[in-house]
């Protein structure tokens, strides 16, 4: 149920992005509306997963799961019926809480029924497969169904699962919920989401326009502030949302940290990666699909042997190693040009894939077992947020150096391609207006083929440029599970608080708190 939980949360992520173009088409929807079609999803699940978290410790993880699974019914079926792209950004909303409310009840409902750390890798492994399997069918999905019939059936298979999975949870799966009297922090919940918001919003605008426009500056402030009320509200709280001395592991520090810097390279990097098959390459969405499928099919198949590893290789070595990997892979993408063959650029991709698949098993596994047991539930859904703010924050910040660059270079390109005079400066004028694809859809006449030539290198440009930042990232990344997974298997060490209720805490979960490979328990410090 777990792993059906996560590909319905993750589903909609790549079936939409491939889909914009008939989106956009079909429902008339500017540039800045259609970039909000994917922000609307992302940005609840961003801000919730948290507050998720804590509902599904305090009331009952399997309650919060099927509601889950029907927040992302009710989405799907709005996103279905939507007559504009306003009611599709409801949908997409109603979506994002659906994910954010079935990430770390997913996780959390593993580590309750699989407490032994060495069995539990196995199934974060399955849980981690059927996270890229939903990345990886979404696009033949959308692929298949542009090609047939209208773009809103790309939704109508999350219904029908959504509803068979809350009906089989609802007779087999067993609730559970965070033991020691947890209760619910309204004031963490308020400032986290505030924070979230603020700052998703402000990146995601500044990265379409300017980020000295005045709304992008006060998102940020608000982020800023947000995020210091939320520091000091859990500080205080004697039951947090996320209890700050989790950071205290290094193991849970670094893999929160690897999470999020790996997802802004990787999430920002397949923004690009479906701009360059559509606009340079010229490729149909189908054809998209199959090429975006070497990245998750290679992940899928490192995954089942890296799962294995993990009882023998310590969780720093297999992370570091596929994020060297990964970043390898980034920079080999930089020779790509507009003729690159499928061939030449598969095995790079299934290089990719095969990083990934040797970071997302052992990076959930190590933040799940970082902390004790009885805070499974907050662990995951720790990671999960940072991962997501990260994965909210890559198309915005790799999309600005993108825009950035190619508008530079752009200019010269088209002089470059015998484009002079009024004809060149109303492509750049509509360039700035619109990005380079408003070039593509210009009635060009004779100079329609030398312009796309010179929108294509310009685009070429940029996304070299953010393929070394990415690269960079991932980079920096590997030194920080590096760092602070150095100890043997990265045993935590945190000393994590536990709430008043919990004075005389059960003995149980906390013997069986999960170790990292060094096979020591996290010490909890109880309050009377």
């Amino acid at each position: 149920m777990a792993c059906l939980g996560v590909f319905v949360a993750y589903l909609p992520v790549t079936t939409v992005a491939v889909s914009l173009p008939a989106i956009q088409a079909a429902l008339g929807a500017s540039t800045a509306q259609l970039s909000w079609v994917q922000d609307a999803f992302v940005l609840p699940m961003a801000a919730f997963i948290l507050t998720a978290g804590v509902f599904g410790d305090v009331h009952g993880r399997k309650k919060v799961f099927q509601a889950g699974l029907l927040f992302s019914a009710a989405g799907a079926a709005v996103a279905l019926a939507a007559p504009s792209v306003q009611v599709l950004w409801t949908g997409q909303a109603l979506a994002g809480l659906g994910a954010a409310a079935l990430l770390p009840t997913t996780l959390a409902l593993i580590s309750h029924v699989v407490p032994d750390p060495r069995e539990r890798g196995k199934f974060i492994g399955l849980w981690a497969t059927s996270l890229l399997a939903a990345l990886a069918v979404g696009p033949l999905i959308a692929g298949a169904v542009l090609e047939h019939v209208a773009w809103r059936w790309i939704y109508l298979l999350v219904i029908p699962v959504s509803l068979l999975a809350t009906a089989v949870a609802a007779r087999l799966l067993t609730d559970s919920r965070a033991p020691h009297g947890r209760r619910l922090d309204q004031p963490g919940q308020i400032t986290a989401a505030v924070a979230i918001t603020a700052l998703v919003y402000g990146v995601i605008e500044g990265g379409a326009g300017s980020f000295t426009d005045v709304p992008v500056l006060v998102a940020l402030a608000v982020a800023a502030a947000g995020a210091v009320a939320f520091v000091v509200a859990e500080r205080r709280s004697d039951s947090p949302m996320l209890d700050l001395t989790l950071f205290r592991s290094p193991a849970f520090t670094a893999t929160t940290l690897v999470a999020m810097i790996t997802f802004l390279a990787l999430i920002g990097f397949f923004f690009l990666l479906s701009l360059y098959f559509g606009l340079v390459q010229q490729l149909d969405t189908l054809q998209a699909a199959w090429r975006l499928l070497m990245v998750t099919a290679a992940a899928i198949l490192a995954g089942g042997p890296v799962g294995r590893l993990m009882h023998r290789v310590p969780a720093r070595v297999l992370i570091t190693t596929g994020l060297l990997v990964v970043t390898a892979a980034l920079l080999t993408l930089t020779t790509l040009d507009a003729d690159t063959s499928f061939a030449s650029v598969a095995w790079r991709l299934a290089l990719l894939g095969l990083g990934m698949g040797g970071v997302l098993t052992p990076m959930t596994a190590t933040a799940v077992a970082s902390v004790p047991h009885h805070l499974a539930g907050m662990a995951a859904a720790g990671n999960n947020a940072f991962r997501q703010i990260g994965g909210a924050l890559g198309p915005a910040v790799l999309g600005a150096l993108l825009t950035a660059r190619a508008l530079d270079t752009f200019p010269g390109h088209l002089a470059d391609a015998g484009v002079t005079g009024a004809a060149r400066q109303g492509m750049v004028d509509a360039a700035r207006e619109g990005g380079l694809g408003a070039v593509a859809g210009m009635d060009l006449g004779a100079a329609t083929g030398p312009a796309l030539g010179a929108v294509g290198d310009a685009f070429l440009d940029g996304m070299r440029l953010c393929l070394i930042v990415a690269a960079a990232l991932t980079l920096l990344a590997a030194l920080v599970a590096a760092v602070l997974l150095r100890r043997p298997g990265g045993t935590p060490t945190a000393s994590v608080k536990v709430p008043a209720a919990a004075s005389h805490p059960d003995p149980g979960p906390a013997a069986q708190a999960a170790p990292g490979h060094g096979g020591e328990p996290v010490p909890v410090r109880g309050h009377g």
